[in-house]
């Protein structure tokens, strides 16, 4: 299975600055992911016409679920989180993780029904100081949708923010969780045009195997977006009596 986490920039090119929605469309077509992940995903606003963002998307890579979280309102619309799946949600949650007077954040949680079994998929967005995503960390983790759901294969993932990589020692891995995109030199995704710093980030916990993990970095994906789009492909290993019990529960 293959999960892509893109920051969008709202459709807006790192580069040129114009807005080209059909160019995100494109990188994320090509990529041919089971799971879309995006960030700063636009609904209503003028800076891109007015689109429905979530909508249009859904509707281009022909998903079969989706989910749409706005974090940060302007006037009739304004800019949040988006899953897309090929799959159904069997749970799906949207959570606040504004930490007191700073910039609205989320983190979105969804398990997906896939061939394989459930996984739990968390997509999300960062703030800018540490103070705060260290909080935003512990927050997610110690919540009790999480918690309910930590027996399930479990993929954290979306634009972090984490420039001197500190989340995993100061708070995933008290919570059993690994960095796939580790060493960080591999997975720089910021800025697209040249990029120096690995914002974007998947961390793993449970039965699950990572296969593949890397930033894409060709030609129109280093216009398409300010961030490049990070591409993971794994398989799930379940027991039979986990997934009926998770079934009947």
């Amino acid at each position: 299975m293959r999960l892509v986490s893109y920051n969008i920039h709202k459709g807006v090119g790192g580069g040129d600055r114009r807005y080209k929605l059909e160019r995100i469309s494109e990188v994320l077509r090509y990529l041919e992911a089971d799971f879309v992940c995006l960030q700063e995903v636009d609904f209503n606003v003028k800076r891109s016409r007015f689109d429905n963002q979530p909508a249009i998307l859904a509707e281009r890579l022909r998903a079969n679920a989706s989910l749409y979280q706005l974090n940060v309102p302007h006037r009739d619309g304004g800019y949040g989180n988006l899953i897309l799946s090929r799959w159904p949600f069997r749970v799906q949650h949207n959570l606040c993780i504004r930490h007191g007077k700073r910039k609205p954040r989320g983190a979105q949680l969804v398990v997906v029904d896939t061939p394989q079994g459930p996984v739990h998929v968390v997509n999300w967005h960062l703030g800018l100081s540490e103070r705060e995503r260290r909080w935003q960390t512990a927050h997610l983790l110690e919540h009790a949708l999480f918690r309910e759901l930590a027996r399930l294969p479990t993929l954290i993932v979306g634009d972090f923010n984490d420039w001197r990589n500190t989340l995993g020692k100061h708070r995933f891995h008290s919570h059993d969780f690994e960095q796939v995109t580790a060493p960080i030199h591999r997975f720089r995704s910021f800025p697209a045009f040249f990029p120096m710093a690995a914002l974007d980030k998947v961390y793993r916990r449970g039965d699950l195997r990572i296969d593949r993990a890397t930033v894409i970095r060709d030609r129109l994906a280093r216009r398409a977006s300010d961030h490049l789009p990070l591409v993971v492909d794994f398989d799930l290993f379940r027991k039979v009596s986990d997934v009926r019990a998770y079934s009947e529960g």
